[in-house]
């Protein structure tokens, strides 16, 4: 099945001609764009089989259709106002809807509008009260909004690369520079340099932000962490507390699909425009498998042969939606492939909801371990199979020792590993509380490093470490705790935002690297905290700090690799490496050595690839017993 394609520019040139019969028409579509996957109802792809089924063609299109020299000949979602969906809000339709829409935003209201893969919710980007109301309402405190706009180059300081894939057919959301002077309101991204940027994609989108005349913010139609809404019923259910009008259609959307969001490198959420295309998988065997990802960014994996199709994100299985989802998006992946698994793998984390589910299934499972998955991904990516070294940096996954890795140094193939080296564990005082609240981990690394702890509270949490301590060796964790000692963030509402926050406090500054121990298989963390306090004490500026602190980490990195010494290749995998600063200064100090790096290109590096690299550890492990 076809991914979803950005209106092209014969039909916006169709669609703003006034003497066009489909001038304005907000469903616009040919050959070469409109809706495809999220339509589909079944194989193969026609009409028949979509939700567009339902809409008659009128006489002209049904002869554009049929003509092998139109631009619409077979086009299944081909329509026009006389015979296609309509625009409605409350009692409004068509021009009248639009124009409503148009009005309310103006006035600072908050609009949900249904796009392709799901509904967004839309304010003036410009409009401090109104992005603020979005903000109380959706209860998405501090984490970035995505921002609609016909020239963001008026509102980011945008390079070749990122204006190429703003521009491109899948039009993600591409994360760039803030420009100075942007009249985008401060609590569209606060904390952050970095914008969430996307051109309009469909015709009611050119339609919106064109008769608006000001950027809008564009963000998912859900309540934090849940599922975007897609049934026009539930979308008023569940948004009816946070919108104040739904400008909606009478199309029914039949797959959930966010958008994309991408970087100029790497992606970080594959959804819109990339889903369903199949990512190759070399292998020997062909026994169908399902990978079931993890916990948080959730995405499934169907590998059917040599294509392994991954699933647009599905958001944090923590939730009965999220389940709910998860589930039914799986069973179209493997009806519209016509999959019936012969293995099911899965993450070794017990109480992730995707294993549970896993574990349910009448079907052969798989483990695999989560930064082996995380190398997996990167190694197949590349169509590699190993055997190589991964440097996998990220918050927590769950160890076959049992205990929670996240700073590793692997020396692995897609079939096995082993552990060559990590980052030194240390306790999470409070468990999960530590995650949300890295202070903590910065008072349990201060200790480590036998350095004094100046929050008020410690005396009490650290009475948790009798009870609820986990030892963690992850590299977020480590990232946070530098992050609250510099005062950047003792506390955080969405996640990585500590890393985030500390990443944009480095940028541009240059600085010798802190120095840290590298032995014996650990890659002493503490040493990095201990310089980073000895240094704020003395009065460096905290950017410097921030600066030495990032490059003292890919200084280790490499000098484990360097203790490893083989293989010559290296993976970087893991959310640790959404970092620019850390993913640069890794690959080059590594490349200097004389290794061949690695680095993710099609899949994200974060959780959302994790489904990719389970696929192929099992199709590894299958082929080899077959």
């Amino acid at each position: 099945m076809p991914p979803d394609a950005a209106t092209c520019d014969s039909c916006l040139e169709e669609m703003r001609d006034p003497l066009d019969r489909r001038f304005r028409y907000p469903f616009i579509n040919c050959t070469r764009c409109g809706p495809r996957f999220t339509i589909v109802l079944g194989s193969p792809y026609d009409r028949a089989n979509t939700t567009m089924a339902g809409f008659d063609m009128c006489g002209d299109c049904r002869a554009e259709y049929e003509d092998p020299d139109d631009r619409r000949f077979h086009a299944e979602p081909i329509a026009c106002p006389a015979c296609g969906p309509r625009l409605s809000l409350d009692g409004a339709v068509g021009e009248a809807a639009l124009a409503e829409a148009v009005r309310l935003l103006d006035a600072g209201s908050i609009v949900a509008v249904k796009g392709l893969g799901g509904y967004h919710l839309a304010c003036d980007a410009t409009n401090e009260a109104a992005v603020a109301r979005l903000r109380r309402r959706k209860g998405r405190e501090q984490k970035p909004f995505a921002v609609m706009a016909t020239e963001p180059g008026h509102l980011a300081e945008l390079d070749e690369d990122e204006r190429h894939l703003l521009g491109g057919r899948e039009r993600p959301i591409v994360l760039a520079r803030r420009a100075p002077g942007s009249p985008l309101a401060g609590s569209v991204a606060p904390g952050t340099p970095w914008l969430g940027l996307m051109l309009p994609y469909t015709p009611l989108h050119h339609l919106l932000c064109t008769d608006f005349g000001r950027p809008l913010v564009m963000t998912s139609g859900n309540r934090s962490d849940e599922p975007v809404a897609i049934d026009d019923r539930e979308a008023r259910e569940r948004l009816g507390g946070i919108a104040d009008a739904f400008l909606a259609h009478d199309r029914v959307i039949h797959r959930r699909c966010e958008d994309s969001v991408v970087r100029s490198t790497f992606p970080v959420r594959r959804s819109r425009g990339f889903a369903p295309e199949a990512l190759p998988l070399t292998r020997t065997g062909s026994a169908p498998i399902v990978a079931a990802g993890a916990e948080l960014k959730s995405t499934f994996c169907v590998v059917r042969g040599e294509r392994a199709f991954l699933s647009p994100h599905l958001g944090d299985l923590d939730s009965p939606l999220a389940l709910a989802a998860f589930r039914s998006d799986l069973d179209l992946y493997l009806e519209m492939l016509a999959v019936q698994p012969r293995f099911i793998a899965h993450d070794l984390h017990p109480d992730y909801l995707s294993t549970r589910w896993a574990l349910e299934q009448p079907v052969e499972t798989v483990a695999v371990q989560h930064h082996h998955a995380h190398a997996a991904a990167c190694l197949a990516e590349h169509r590699e199979y190993g055997p190589a070294l991964a440097l996998v940096f990220d918050g927590t996954g769950f160890g076959p020792d049992g205990t929670l890795w996240g700073g590793e140094l692997l020396r692995c193939d897609l079939a096995g590993f082993e552990r060559v080296a990590n980052l030194e564990p240390v306790p999470l005082p409070g468990g999960e509380r530590a995650i949300r609240e890295p202070w903590r981990m910065a008072a349990a690394y201060l200790e480590r490093a036998s350095r004094p702890v100046p929050f008020d509270r410690w005396e009490v949490v650290r009475e948790s470490l009798k009870a609820n301590a986990p030892a963690s060796s992850g590299m977020g964790r480590l990232f946070d705790a530098a992050a609250a000692l510099l005062g950047i963030r003792t506390e955080v509402t969405y996640e990585g935002q500590a890393a985030i926050e500390l990443e944009a406090l480095a940028a541009g500054v240059e600085a010798d690297p802190y120095p840290c121990r590298v032995g014996s298989g650990l890659m002493h963390g503490s040493d990095l905290i201990a310089a980073a306090h000895d240094d704020l004490a003395s009065g460096r500026p905290r950017a410097r700090i921030a600066a030495a602190f990032h490059e003292g980490v890919a200084a280790a990195a490499a000098a484990a690799c360097a203790e490893a010494a083989e293989p010559r290749t290296v993976a970087l995998s893991g959310g640790s490496f959404q970092n620019g600063r850390l993913l640069a200064s890794v690959s080059r100090r590594l490349e200097g050595l004389g290794f061949r790096v690695l680095r993710h290109r099609r899949v994200p590096p974060n959780d959302g690839g994790i489904s990719f690299g389970q696929a192929a550890v099992a199709a590894a492990r299958a082929d080899a017993c077959a």
